[in-house]
């Protein structure tokens, strides 16, 4: 058996030493960037990431001094026969019915302690657990100690469940020992379904071209290379290939060797998870790419969606009654008193939007516990504008992200948008439109207008009583002249006349002055309006940009070893 045991020399690799707390490190960066892309990508695409962190965290929190290998093949392949060529007991069953291994066995070699929760974790049943311990044995299998050697059912199996179990199996043992037979070495099934799979966990594979006697001595080289040659196809360069035969101990010198290097090192489970890791980190990285994104929306796409905002807010609207409403005021404290009775009865325009009124107007206290105006609904177009502007927003900021974050993005810009209409009505009712006092120029010119027009009464009161004394024949006023007029006449027509020409000259001042309160108002209503699409668009925007940058750092650094 030269050839068997020549092919030994290929086990003793210098792989690398996983650090454990370089391994904590790296599954704690895949936390981080669960944590960080948590509700915002599709779980179907982070259920290998969520299974690593719980299996690796249990794994580590389990027995570090035992060392799980399973022995998977095909039906046929002799696994079993290998299982207790190990053990050097017939723990087993062998038999030409197939399948002939249709539960997992255990063996393990040396104390119970901390194997028994480990195989409970790993899910084989107690009666299908044994011991490998012996006074006859001497120091002869002290080397394998902490070894738990598992036979696993037939992954080709016609039973579904013997390869569910399978499936299971591999993803929770520490190292994998597949075993190939001359007749089947180069099956499809185990190859592309599981061979290559296993491609980023080459520090935990030994493959064993098992049952070598059946070839002529002068075959098994060829067999060996063609296997090797698949292997390299798989990804799997480098894992150890060796030749061995249950019926012959000089057959299973490699394995066993293979195995007590395993034990020794205490490396196998870390590897292990260092290659779960890879393996999820890979697929991960598709998600998140290498892109850097910016810190937000750029500056045209928000002055667009602030246009749309005020837009929707019904800013136009509100504005234009804000001049209105001014000139309304001014003109009910500047005007001429004899006709400011009329303006009084019409509607201030603000209060008809249930806006703050007129100064010391205030509204009913039921209605100030919610803010509810009466600007009108933003029409078909303004809500297409906004839901445009929204969308620019997503767009501008999710350049370059990989395929899933623009999604993201577009729903957390649109995740509040139903309560966008209640913001800016709050909005819009909450500003302090800048018309809550009474300018100190309305006052004079209202004194103005009072004294004048008190003027024009006594005038008038003076002649309608000299007319009563003549009527009645009494002796008539003294009335002192200006000129050639009377003073009454002066007095009366005097204070008619410069009523009029002070409400003539305050007209144009009272516009000029109307329009720049619609401007300061539009100012702040702009900035209130502003207020609520930062918090309500582009804060969340925010959000999902800087989860990004979170898991994509959480991401570079799981990926580092």
């Amino acid at each position: 058996m030269t050839n068997i045991t020549g092919r030994v020399r290929e086990v003793f690799r210098g792989d690398h030493r996983v650090d454990p707390d370089a391994l904590i490190a790296r599954l704690d960066a895949v936390r981080r960037f669960l944590a960080a892309v948590d509700g915002l990508l599709p779980d179907s695409e982070l259920v290998p990431a969520h299974t690593l962190v719980e299996r690796a965290g249990t794994r580590l929190a389990l027995s570090r001094d035992h060392t799980v290998v399973a022995l998977a093949g095909a039906t046929g392949s002799g696994k079993s026969s290998l299982f207790n060529a190990l053990a050097r007991l017939e723990l087993s069953p062998v038999g030409v019915r197939r399948p002939t291994t249709g539960v997992t066995h255990a063996c393990v070699w040396g104390a119970l302690e901390g194997a028994n929760r480990l195989l409970d974790w790993i899910g084989v049943l107690p009666r299908h657990r044994f011991v490998r311990e012996s006074a006859l044995d001497a120091d002869d299998e002290t080397a394998l100690h902490g070894l738990i050697l598992l036979d696993l059912p037939d992954f080709d199996s016609v039973q579904r469940s013997h390869r569910l179990e399978v499936d299971r199996l591999l993803g929770l043992v520490d190292q994998v020992v597949w075993v190939v037979d001359p007749q089947k070495y180069a099956d499809l099934v185990i190859h592309d379904s599981y061979l290559r799979e296993f491609h980023r966990h080459r520090d935990v594979t030994l493959v064993v071209l098992n049952q070598a006697d059946r070839l002529p001595p002068a075959e098994l080289p060829r067999v060996l290379d063609d296997l090797r040659r698949l292997l390299d196809a798989d990804g799997l360069t480098g894992v150890p290939l060796l030749a061995t035969t249950a019926i012959d101990p000089a057959g299973m010198v490699g394995l066993r060797t293979s195995l007590e290097q395993t034990v020794a090192e205490r490396q196998a489970a870390l590897r292990r998870l260092a290659g779960d890791v890879d393996t999820v980190v890979a697929a991960l990285d598709e998600l998140v790419g290498s892109a850097r994104p910016a810190g937000g929306p750029d500056d045209t796409a928000v002055a667009g969606l602030n246009r749309a905002l005020a837009g929707a807010a019904g800013v136009p609207a509100v504005t234009e009654a804000v001049g209105q409403a001014y000139r309304h005021r001014a003109g009910a404290a500047t005007g001429w008193p004899v006709v400011r009775g009329w303006r009084r009865l019409r509607p201030d325009p603000l209060r008809r939007l249930h806006l703050p009124g007129p100064a010391g107007d205030h509204a009913d206290p039921a209605e100030s516990l919610v803010a509810a105006t009466s600007v009108p609904d933003p029409t078909a177009a303004q809500r297409s504008a906004l839901g445009l502007a929204i969308r620019a927003v997503a767009d501008r900021a999710a350049t370059d992200l990989p395929t899933p974050w623009p999604a993201a993005v577009t729903s957390a810009a649109r995740s509040r948008l139903g309560d966008l209409p209640d913001a800016l009505d709050r909005a819009v009712a909450g500003t302090d439109l800048g018309l809550g006092r009474r300018p100190i120029w309305w006052r004079l010119v209202g004194g103005v207008q009072w004294l004048v027009t008190l003027a024009a009464v006594v005038g008038l009161g003076w002649l309608v009583l000299g007319y009563a004394l003549r009527a009645l024949g009494l002796p008539a006023l003294d009335n002192p002249m200006v000129g050639q007029v009377p003073v009454p006449t002066v007095l009366l027509l005097g204070g008619l006349l410069a009523g009029l020409l002070v409400a003539a000259l305050t007209r144009p001042v009272v516009r000029w002055a109307a329009r720049r309160a619609r401007g300061r108002a539009e100012k702040r209503l702009t900035a209130e309006v502003a207020r609520v699409g930062e918090e309500y668009v582009l804060a969340p925007v925010r959000i999902v940009l800087a989860s990004y940058a979170q898991a994509r750092d959480a991401l570079r650094d799981a990926a580092r070893r």
